[in-house]
């Protein structure tokens, strides 16, 4: 499959000596690292010492892609390798890249970034892979001494959406984890596909459930640990792109929504006098006023009640509109 992608315009060209582009590493092993891309400069990347842009893993192969720039075009080629070149996560032959465009090459994402004057210092990529860590690199080592994970980066650079579709393309095995100030979220995958998710270890709050909300964190940071092999009760299987057609569908429908729902913190409590009929009432809603009345707020609510959030919001309107719920001052 060869996907070709459009370069971006510019309404003035840089003189042959002034650097117009760089790769910058967004996640891997050299993460903040950057190298130039002078006019006319062709970078072979690959796991051989003796390449231009040298990536020491297992998931590289010895010759793995090509990345030139020519008359201020990016062009980008896979040279055969195992595991495959992915822009954007799509997997390509070859093509062309523009400011902005992503690279996955094994555990590596590079962004396609514009450089000003001071764009001449790059990453020796060389000298990492005989042993010598740079300034740069030595960032990438945690408190221990230890390594970074084999994928890391920032949610900032690398939205989760990106993230689910780069990883489902080349059928990542893993555990994607997800951190901000104050959650932390763990999304299991299996050959791209999401078995299981969680936040803050309640596996009480349905897996979906849970992927549908950290697609909403936008700041943090992420990390692909190694494959949990463990076997889940309630597994998902659902593909990057089921999950994202419909996260983002309930994501809109549930803002629609928000400013009809009593604040998040808020308790809710049948209503006094209660004049609505019970009797009138489905099963479903009966079981949702038991866990209202159950739960110390409406946040707790949506964490406890079956189906996905946006079921409960719309329940939950409903029963607020007609007269069987209401906020506790």
């Amino acid at each position: 499959m060869t996907k070709r992608f459009a370069p971006k315009p510019s309404s003035s060209e840089p003189s042959p000596s002034e650097p117009r582009f760089g790769l910058r590493f967004i996640s891997g092993k050299y993460q903040g690292g950057e190298y130039v891309l002078a006019e006319g400069q062709e970078i072979v990347i690959g796991r051989s010492s003796e390449l231009d842009m040298v990536l020491v893993e297992e998931m590289v192969s010895r010759k793995h892609a090509r990345i030139a720039l020519a008359d201020g075009v990016i062009s980008i080629a896979d040279l055969g390798s195992t595991n495959g070149t992915f822009v954007n996560g799509e997997k390509v032959d070859q093509g062309t890249l523009k400011e902005g465009d992503r690279v996955l090459i094994g555990t590596n994402i590079l962004k396609v970034i514009a450089l000003g004057k001071d764009g001449e210092q790059q990453l020796d990529l060389k000298a990492g892979a005989a042993g010598r860590v740079t300034a740069r690199q030595r960032a990438t080592l945690n408190r221990s001494g230890e390594e970074a994970p084999r994928m890391s980066g920032s949610l900032e650079e690398i939205p989760l959406p990106d993230l689910l579709q780069l990883f489902g393309t080349s059928k990542k095995d893993g555990v994607l984890v997800l951190r901000t100030a104050t959650r932390e979220g763990r999304i299991y995958l299996r050959e791209g596909k999401v078995r299981f998710a969680v936040i803050d270890g309640l596996e009480s709050v349905q897996p979906l459930k849970a992927v549908y909300r950290m697609l909403e964190w936008h700041r943090g940071m992420f990390a692909l640990d190694p494959p949990d092999t463990r076997e889940f009760e309630s597994p998902v299987d659902s593909s990057a792109q089921e999950i994202l057609m419909e996260g983002f569908r309930q994501q809109d429908e549930f803002n629609a929504l928000r400013s009809r729902l009593p604040p998040l913190d808020k308790q809710l409590r049948l209503k006094v006098p209660l004049e609505a009929k019970l009797r009138e009432l489905s099963p479903a809603e009966l079981d949702l006023i038991q866990e209202v009345v159950s739960a110390p707020s409406l946040a707790a609510v949506f964490d406890t009640a079956t189906g996905t959030d946006l079921d409960a919001a719309k329940s939950i309107v409903s029963l607020v509109q007609r007269g069987y719920l209401e906020s506790v001052d």
